[in-house]
Formats: structure tokens, sequence, C-alpha cells
């Protein structure tokens, strides 16, 4: 999947919990939602995306979410 199309899922789901008073509430929603639903393959490129464009795309709510998560959102290796 491309970089470009993560990026406006990423900010769709972002924007779902943008209402959200609680902003460490909607960074968790966000990053909960990515990791439970989303392939590791698409969190791979999606952080792929984050350090190659320094995330350019990303609402400021997505961005803080990823950056927020990296380590829970890398997708685990087999056997680990």
């Amino acid at each position: 999947m491309e970089g470009h199309k993560l990026v406006k899922m990423a900010n769709e789901i972002a924007a779902f919990f943008h209402a959200e008073p609680d902003h460490a509430v909607a960074i968790e929603g966000v990053a909960g939602h990515i990791q439970r639903f989303w392939d590791p393959r698409m969190r791979r490129e999606l952080l792929h995306w984050v350090d190659e464009h320094d995330g350019e795309g990303l609402t400021a709510l997505a961005a803080a979410a990823i950056r927020a998560n990296r380590e829970r959102l890398l997708p685990q290796k087999s056997g680990s």
C-alpha cells in the first residue's frame, strides 16, 4: 500500500478521535486502532513514511499518536 494512502487512513482515524477532550485518550485511541486493526505491513510502511518524509501530510493528532507509540506500532518479529 502506498504511504500517502496510509497517511490518509491515519488522518481519518485521528479525525474520529479529534473530538475527544482528553488529548492523551485521543492519542491512545489512534494508536490503539492502528495497532489492533492494521496489518503489520501497513504499520511498517506508515512508520517508514514518518521516517522518510518527517510525517508529511499527517494531522497533528495522527503524528503525535504515531510518534508517541512508535515501539508499540512496530510489528513484532516471529518467534520473539
